[in-house]
């Protein structure tokens, strides 16, 4: 396996509207500082009509600003005096805006400027210590992939007001990172392999690093998450933690769940253990039938759980946690039908390390219960093929979904057998890469247009707007 495919996804995903501009690099490791002139469209996607549709939402308020990917919700203060602050990431660095006199009017208060900066997707952050953590993909400040620097930015957000960087670590691996156990540690992952990597890898794995001191942060030299693909160490792209803090890796060759803390039976090794976040322990997972995503290419996924059980399906019909919901970012030139869906998983079969003994002749799958792809629904654009699915936040039965151009979709998944769109919004220059559940509203991270502001105006379940 080579590194190839995720490769030429990766520049797919990394060229964003026409010709690449001319880049100047006045950035040294580690350090904030001079311009960059940002890429701008992805290579082979034809673009969107300039059409737009909207149902079932009202846009709000919003703020324009090109280049954001991520956000980032923070509150500050008590009951009687709370302030609460959305963190925009992307390819200027981190905008502070206050949403608290009014949601659907963010005002700026504070700014890091990091032009040239990428990838920060699904950018988290530690609410306790007020830490956002930005990673720095190889291809940052006019990098590549095969030689460029990654890592991790740690941002001091006490105030905000004053953003400062804290630190800067190193890491072999910089598309996205994820904070494990509370934020003590971060698994940081992607994206294609690099020149000094072993040539049979197809990408880069998960590397950790521990940050209880958020000053002096120190990445592990070993990484994790290896032999992923049918026994082949290949690409991870994101990381989530479920609310039993089983933490899942998204890539190349599937998902796969993680313990990492306490005690617990590994079903590879056969006995009971020891979990941390340097050692963890296998729990579930596996590969996506390529039949049914199309590409197996997983960016991200969620597992409904415990105090989170009942947020998608029935928890009483479907089992609690037996359910995992997966972004399949498959991508192919030209033809929409076929890009990469959201794919309903069940975990059932797992259980038993099934996922880390899976090889090229005996491989193994979870089972599919469903997928759900955006080409030829209500309100798409058929003459855009950028529309691969990419992040989305689940509540009360209604899972919210990014496909780029495509826009923002809205699909009750109480049956998770059919998943069923409710609501959509593709203004006519969308480029939606996350959306997010905050109150009575949805923010969306649009790389495009900035941040549009959402307000549900259908019914669904307890969501009743």
């Amino acid at each position: 396996m080579t590194s190839a495919i995720f490769r030429r996804r990766h520049v797919r995903r990394t060229l964003v509207k026409t010709a690449v501009a001319a880049v100047s690099v006045a950035m040294t490791a580690g350090s904030v500082g001079a311009a960059h002139a940002a890429p701008s469209r992805r290579v082979g996607v034809k673009a969107a009509s300039g059409s737009e549709a909207v149902k079932g939402v009202q846009r709000v308020g919003g703020v324009s600003v090109k280049g954001v990917i991520s956000l980032v919700f923070l509150d500050y203060g008590g009951e009687h005096n709370k302030r609460s602050i959305v963190f925009a990431t992307g390819k200027f660095g981190l905008k502070a805006y206050d949403i608290t006199a009014d949601p659907t009017r963010p005002t700026l208060v504070g700014e890091l400027n990091m032009p040239g900066l990428r990838e920060t997707e699904d950018t988290n952050v530690d609410p306790r210590r007020k830490l956002i953590f930005l990673a720095r993909d190889p291809t940052a400040f006019g990098g590549d992939e095969e030689t460029g620097e990654s890592g991790v930015y740690i941002i001091d957000v006490a105030d905000p007001e004053h953003v400062r960087q804290l630190a800067y670590a190193k890491v072999p691996a910089g598309h996205t990172t994820s904070c494990i156990n509370d934020c003590s540690y971060l698994w940081t992952s992607g994206a294609g392999r690099a020149s000094w990597m072993p040539p049979e890898w197809g990408g880069r794995p998960v590397w950790v690093t521990d940050v209880r001191n958020a000053r002096e942060p120190k990445t592990y030299p070993d990484p994790i998450d290896t032999g992923r693909h049918d026994g082949v160490t290949d690409g991870v792209h994101d990381v989530q933690v479920d609310s039993d803090g089983v933490a899942w890796t998204s890539g190349r060759g599937g998902v796969r769940g993680y313990h990492t803390r306490g005690e617990h039976y590994d079903p590879v090794a056969k006995r009971v253990r020891r979990a941390t976040a340097v050692d963890p322990v296998p729990y579930a997972g596996g590969g996506i039938d390529e039949a049914a995503s199309g590409g197996s290419w997983e960016h991200n996924s969620y597992r409904p759980v415990g105090r989170t059980g009942d947020q998608a399906a029935d928890p009483e019909k479907w089992g609690d946690g037996n359910l995992i919901y997966v972004t399949d970012e498959y991508w192919v030139a030209n033809n929409c039908a076929a890009a990469g869906p959201l794919v309903i998983a069940s975990l059932e079969g797992s259980y038993d390390g099934q996922g880390w003994r899976s090889t090229p002749d005996n491989k193994f799958r979870l089972r599919t219960i469903s997928t759900w792809r955006v080409a030829g629904q209500e309100g798409s654009d058929p003459t855009t093929d950028d529309c691969a699915a990419h992040y989305f936040d689940v509540r009360d039965g209604v899972l919210v979904q990014s496909f780029y151009a495509q826009g923002t979709r809205f699909l009750d998944v109480r049956d998770p057998t059919n998943p069923r769109q409710i609501a959509y919004y593709r203004p006519a220059n969308a480029q939606s890469y996350q959306p997010y559940w905050r109150g009575e509203y949805v923010y969306v991270a649009d790389e495009q247009r900035g941040i549009d502001i959402l307000r549900p105006t259908f019914r669904v379940g307890r969501l009743a707007i």
